[in-house]
């Protein structure tokens, strides 16, 4: 190296320096100085880690002073460069800037400055970053991006839910579906795309209070979504940050009671703009002769300001028909905006149910059936299928198609199918059976005399108190006692318990009670008396905390046979994998035992669940055993009916529950007959009311199973983890093998960066496999739809890591000298989120490789197959190889930009081909629907033109950009 005073050399391995300037050289020693930093280095000469900056003609150069310069030419004198060209600010020409007076804050960040300037990368760098960029691109387009990444089942009626409202324009809908088969799920899913195909960055999700956490636990394990939970506390904190509490998070839950309760803060909530509300429990909104609650009052000053509205509810039409429709009319008040014209035009879905269920059955069409599908149909000629249908010879599979066109056609005529989604447990597969194990046990001396002196104190309690304590009689003793617990020494369903387990072995069991303190002491008497592994799981835990206890519970080794719940155990978790429940007391509230049973009752239980009850003979609990059991049969079915018999018959079950004597036999016997027969007439009512249309609409019709089987197919393959190890590789983070299907990633010393997306200070496990993830959900589940995989491709993609490298081809078919150039341009488009434009045009790589004459050899040379014969070079030798062939390489520059030019046309008309062909057969569709079907609201409409419109102007200002470049030098060494 010749090194002379006034220099410019930029640091190898520390580039953030900026552009250094020789100011001594003194022996073998030069110092540079670092003027941007302030920081000075001395280095020897001979293995000085730097590299000199020298511009060519074309190149865009700054100066000190703040102004910029097109390089012409260069002249150099005494080892000094000085540059001439034309003043970007003034246009003056034959400008001079020696190379001392270049901008101190310079950085190598343009791939050919990088390679010019002998800032050659790992070589490894540069394939990850070709990887990340075909990663990306092809993800951005996937149908599946949004709905791979949530942590359940691959269930066919949540996915096609999913799928179907999640890519909707501000959806609006009603999720109505059964107990037990995923409302919050699929509204989850929804979110989640609607929140990464950026059509909806605000959120807020409104529920009781009691479920706000579950929410939460549901939001962050299954989606990897971090919402906040606003109450008064919360509100009262952030108001000191901002002028309106909830602008200061993007990501809010809340509870209807606060809403309600607290005017103040619900103001500020509507005041606050939000791209979708999400409403649970949604059946809580009454409106009844045009006499809205309080609820439903705030539900709709919320939703009339907000684009997106998800409701969620197992029971849309079992609280009053007319409060029903007041739900509709929240989703599409235009549409929806009179009761007495609902009423009438819902006597035609019973026709069009009618229609479809004489389609969905193997018999010829009755002529009833026929003049229905005919009235119905009368805009379209169906004569070709009716004719198929009515004729005897017809082919079996020419019927099939015949009925599937005109069920297709009944169901885009349907008055609610695109608002409202309902699937019915008989409807879906997959259900375990049920089996109630009832077990009686004798009520204790000791809990006899608490509860009798406990009797004369109790006078001031309401009716429900008293039934509460009725049912809880350790808690009664508990008082008398004081802080150290030893109800468990005589009570006898502990006993029970313990003999219970030892007789399961080494199967899982759930055990859930009412109280944290119950569980707490659970745990003692089982590690006292039997040493039996458990788990303890309650609200006083942290998440974390909650999370090491699941999993404890569910690994297979060393681990927790039971795992003992507060009442939060009921919370969205999946415990599929255990098939043993004991409910070890009973709750008052009939969906709250339908969430206790739903843990194990799932889709994906292989098993029939057991449930077990241990109750005290002759008391309260008994009672209500026998209310559950015989009145609402709610252990060994679900039971869609129990709120509203509770409605009606709760105050009956309180009083005899709170005042329990065996005289009162006929009285129970008789309020468990009227309630068993109310049950049975809501459910004779609601299987009569089954709209068979809706629910085969709800389903899919198989398009369900078709994204399962698609999803599943990507689960199955390797490429996702292989890339994930390579980037962990390449970061310098710990991997450490957990099990099979686990990894233990762990921060190291020498990371590449000090910080990596998702990553811990004490680590974090992973899994790429979804039924682990699934049994232990303290690990993250990786997918392409993760923030860590996103995270780090983004880390890649945003910053210069990789962008310029330097290999040898040992091919002695070559010349030895010979060189090829690898050129990645990106073409970037620019456009609001909603447009999710990426979905046809994301940022996409355009890969060149040119000979020494600028011929482009990609197409017959694909990246993979050449990579893998190249070998990496040392950054010195890289440094000469670039040095000696600079000009050659500058050269090729403009010819690999015309090159690229010509692909990106391409590019944008095959993008502006699936923009017209996705959204013009959209609009054609909607538009022939809306004719028929007022259902469809006239902003769809105006958004998919608007958005057609918006595309193709944004996608005519695509942008090209130099994101890396390869020199290739063949050698036969």
């Amino acid at each position: 190296m010749s090194y002379a005073i006034g220099q410019r050399w930029i640091s190898d391995t520390e580039s953030d320096l900026g552009l250094g300037t020789v100011v001594n050289i003194e022996g073998r020693m030069v110092t540079i100085l670092f003027t941007a930093t302030g920081e000075q280095r001395l280095y020897s000469m001979s293995e000085a880690p730097i590299t000199r900056v020298l511009f060519n003609p074309g190149d865009t150069i700054q100066s000190a002073e703040g102004w910029s310069m097109v390089v012409e030419h260069i002249d150099e004198c005494e080892g000094l460069v000085t540059y001439i060209g034309i003043r970007q600010d003034t246009q003056e020409s034959d400008v001079q800037l020696r190379e001392v007076m270049l901008d101190h804050f310079f950085k190598m960040n343009k791939p050919q400055d990088r390679l010019f300037s002998g800032q050659i990368d790992r070589f490894d760098w540069y394939v990850l970053r070709q990887q990340c960029w075909a990663n990306q691109h092809q993800h951005h387009q996937s149908p599946l991006r949004g709905l791979i990444g949530s942590r359940a089942s691959l269930i066919p009626h949540q996915l096609h839910i999913a799928e179907e409202v999640g890519k909707r324009y501000a959806p609006r809908v009603l999720l109505s579906d059964e107990v037990g088969l995923g409302k919050t799920v699929e509204a989850g899913m929804i979110i989640h795309q609607q929140i990464i195909s950026g059509l909806s960055q605000r959120v807020l999700i409104v529920v009781p209070e009691s479920l706000q956490h579950q929410w939460l636990v549901e939001m962050i394990r299954r989606f990897n979504l971090h919402f906040s939970i606003f109450d008064d506390e919360r509100c009262t904190e952030a108001f000191a940050e901002s002028s309106n509490p909830f602008e200061t998070e993007q990501l809010v839950i809340t509870s209807m009671e606060f809403l309600s309760k607290k005017k103040r803060w619900f103001e500020q909530a509507t005041l606050a703009e939000w791209d979708l509300l999400v409403v649970d429990e949604a059946h809580h909104l009454v409106c009844e002769e045009s006499k809205p609650n309080t609820e439903y009052r705030r539900v709709e000053d919320l939703a009339k300001d907000t684009d997106g509205l998800i409701l969620l509810t197992a029971t849309p039409d079992q609280l009053g028909h007319e409060s029903h429709f007041a739900r509709l009319k929240l989703l599409d008040p235009d549409r929806f905006y009179d009761y007495n014209v609902f009423v009438e035009e819902e006597k035609h879905y019973n026709e069009v149910a009618e229609a479809a269920n004489e389609l969905l059955v193997e018999k010829k069409l009755s002529d009833k059936a026929v003049q229905t599908i005919q009235a119905l149909l009368k805009e379209s000629d169906i004569s070709h299928e009716l004719n198929t249908l009515t004729t005897e010879s017809s082919e079996p599979e020419r019927v099939a198609q015949a009925k599937q066109s005109l069920i297709q056609q009944l169901l885009d005529r349907h008055g609610t199918g695109r608002i409202l989604f309902r699937n019915s447990r008989s409807g879906v597969e997959g259900f375990p059976e049920r089996i109630v194990n009832p077990h009686p046990v004798e009520l204790p001396s000791q809990y006899k005399t608490a509860i009798s002196v406990s009797g004369q104190f109790s006078n001031g309690h309401c009716l429900e108190q008293k039934a509460i304590r009725a049912l809880f009689p350790e808690q009664i003793y508990q008082e008398f006692e004081g802080e150290n617990a030893t109800w468990w020494h005589f009570d006898p369903r502990v006993e029970w318990l313990i003999d219970t387990l030892k007789s399961l072995k080494e199967k899982k069991v759930l055990v859930i009670c009412a109280h944290a303190q119950t569980a707490l002491t659970l745990e003692q008497a089982l590690r006292d008396k039997e040493a039996i592994r458990a788990a303890v799981f309650h609200e006083g835990m942290s998440l974390i905390e909650r999370d090491k206890a699941a999993a404890y519970f569910a690994q297979d080794e060393d681990s927790a046979q039971v795992l003992l719940c507060s009442e939060i155990g009921s919370e969205g978790r999946n415990f599929q994998f255990a098939h043993h429940l004991v409910l070890f007391d009973l709750p008052l509230n009939p969906d709250l035992l339908e969430q206790r049973i739903g843990r194990l009752d799932r889709i994906g239980q292989t098993e029939s669940v057991q449930i077990h009850i241990p109750y005290f003979s002759e008391t309260s609990q008994e009672l209500l055993f026998h209310w559950y059991h015989e009145g609402l049969e709610a252990f060994e079915h679900t039971c869609a009916t129990g709120s509203i018999v509770y409605k009606e018959y709760g105050e009956r079950l309180l009083e005899l529950l709170s005042e329990y004597s065996s005289q009162e036999e006929e009285s129970h016997t008789q309020l468990i007959h009227d309630a068993n027969t109310k049950h049975h007439s809501l459910k004779k009512a609601l299987e009569e009311g089954r709209d068979r249309l809706l629910e085969l609409n709800s389903s899919g019709r198989g398009a369900g199973e078709k994204l399962a089987d698609a999803i599943e197919t990507i689960d199955n393959e390797t490429h996702l983890a292989t890339f994930m190890l390579k980037v962990f590789d390449v970061f310098g983070i710990n991997q450490d093998d957990k099990g099979d299907n686990a990894i233990v990633l762990t921060p190291s010393e020498h990371m590449l960066m000090p910080t990596f997306p998702c990553l811990r200070d004490d680590g974090i496990t992973v899994t790429f496999d979804r039924d682990t993830a699934l049994s232990q959900e303290d690990m993250h589940f990786i997918t392409w739809d993760h923030p860590m995989v996103q995270g780090a491709i983004d880390l890649f993609t945003g910053d210069e890591l990789g962008s310029s490298s330097v290999a040898l081809l040992n091919n002695k078919a070559l010349p030895a000298g010979t060189f090829f150039v690898e050129l990645m341009y990106v073409a970037e488009v620019t456009a609001p989120s909603e447009l999710q434009i990426s979905r046809y045009l994301p940022h996409t790589p355009i890969r060149l490789l040119l000979d020494k004459s600028g011929k482009d050899l990609s197409a017959n040379v694909p990246f993979d197959t050449f990579n893998r014969q190249l070998k990496p070079v040392g950054r010195q030798t890289g440094s000469k190889l670039v040095a000696a062939l600079q000009s050659v390489i500058h050269n090729l520059l403009p010819n690999a930009l015309t090159e690229a030019e010509k692909q990106l046309s391409d590019i944008q008309e095959k993008a502006k081909g699936k923009v017209h062909q996705a959204l013009d057969a959209e609009l054609e569709r909607l538009q022939a629907l809306k004719q028929m079907n007022p259902n469809v609201r006239d902003d769809e409409i105006w958004f998919l033109n608007k958005q057609k419109t918006s595309m193709d102007e944004f996608i005519m200002k695509t942008q090209l950009k130099l994101d890396a470049i390869r020199l290739i030098v063949v050698s036969h060494g």
